[in-house]
């Protein structure tokens, strides 16, 4: 019998296999990785499924050849990823520049654990949220999502595709090793209720195709190798027939469209949730497995009669500035729990400027935050209101 190629159902699932069979879902046919804790399940459960579904699973001597595998398997034309943790993230960094600069459409998943450098392998933190966005060099923009439950980690997964597919980049998801081993019910829907983004393929002739040339979107069709079109791919800086050209001209032409292909689409990729927000004096913001103490923090404030409310990130980067901005004018104090010592509060204060309190609740990492304690700076930042 041939193996189910979308699992449709329920199912009792952890995160990391939701994570698989989330990209299985949106058609990924190519793993190329490295195992390490927590991620190592997704590589896990992709070697056991891929091979069955026609599709091809690779481990790499480590996760520089890992990044690297996945950008090629995507210019040959197949949906792309790989899953890493701390240390391994910081090893694609360079690859995964490479990936944004060549437009190459592929996901990474981070399931984050507690560092620095090996750190606490086996238990969480959110210490890679400032290396997500700026972690390789140069200037760029890039897209990470950041699930909350095991459902969120397929759901993401599914829309991480889609918008590396829409953009052409490769996309992030932020997961953290409590969302990545914790078992909760997870409902895969039917294959064709998923919707998917298609690879958007060049429509005028190979004579006339220019690698790079964008469409008034900002995005630029992909012909793969072997689809009878001249592709030149190079990390150089490269003008739109991908041919590497050493001027500040043509610099500044690729770095404008890698930029503004996020920025002018900010509505379509920014994803959050509310909760208990319209009469909210507080506003604890939060993403990740920090969300799931921070909703049980505001529904605890509630039943004493304290008017907060949840600001949930699906979407961190690009960060909702707009929305953080007005949401400033509107509450007395923002709280964001994090498992770091502040990474992503910089940017509510950067974007809050001074117009209500901006407070950090942090956590170095190794077990997640208390609800009491989000509660605790909840009543603290009424009391200083």
């Amino acid at each position: 019998m041939a193996a189910k190629t979308v699992l449709t159902g329920t199912h009792f699932m952890n995160g990391d296999y939701a994570c698989c069979e989330g990209a299985i879902a949106a058609g990924c046919r190519f793993f190329g990785g490295y195992p390490i804790t927590p991620a190592t399940e997704v590589a896990e459960r992709m070697s056991s499924r891929l091979p069955d579904i026609g599709g091809i699973y690779i481990q790499m001597e480590d996760e520089l050849a890992s990044m690297a595998a996945v950008l090629g398997a995507s210019w040959g034309g197949m949906k792309a990823m790989t899953s890493t943790s701390g240390p391994g993230f910081s090893l694609m960094m360079e690859n995964i520049g490479l990936g944004i600069c060549t437009e190459t459409p592929c996901v990474v998943c981070n399931v984050q654990r507690a560092g620095p450098s090996t750190g606490l392998p086996t238990l969480v933190g959110q210490g890679d949220m400032m290396q997500a966005r700026w972690g390789s060099h140069g200037h760029y923009e890039i897209i990470a999502v950041a699930p909350s439950s095991p459902q969120e980690m397929f759901d993401f997964t599914i829309r991480a595709f889609n918008l590396s597919e829409q953009y052409r980049l490769p996309v992030m998801i932020m997961a953290d090793e409590v969302v990545g081993h914790m078992t909760e019910k997870v409902v895969i829907p039917p294959e064709d209720s998923i919707e998917l983004v298609p690879r958007r393929r060049p429509a005028v002739p190979p004579e006339k195709f220019r690698p790079f040339k964008p469409d008034p979107d900002g995005v630029a069709p992909m012909a793969s190798f072997g689809d009878g079109y001249r592709v030149h791919i190079t990390g150089l800086t490269h003008d739109q027939r991908g041919y590497p050209v050493m001027d500040a001209i043509a610099q500044e032409d690729m770095v404008n469209r890698i930029v503004g292909k996020i920025r002018n689409n900010l509505d379509d990729i920014i994803r959050y949730e509310t909760a208990d927000m319209d009469d909210a004096e507080i506003a604890v913001v939060a993403y990740g497995i920090a969300a799931r103490s921070a909703r049980r923090a505001v529904r605890e404030a509630r039943e004493k009669g304290l008017r907060a409310g949840l600001l949930k990130l699906n979407t961190v980067w690009p960060f909702p500035e707009k929305l953080i901005r007005e949401l400033a004018g509107n509450v007395h104090a923002m709280i964001m729990p994090e498992i770091n010592y502040g990474q992503m509060v910089l940017e509510l204060e950067r974007c809050a400027a001074g117009r209500c309190t901006v407070r950090l609740v942090p956590h170095a990492g190794g077990s997640i935050h208390s609800p009491k304690t989000v509660l605790n700076a909840i009543e603290t930042a009424l009391k200083e209101a």
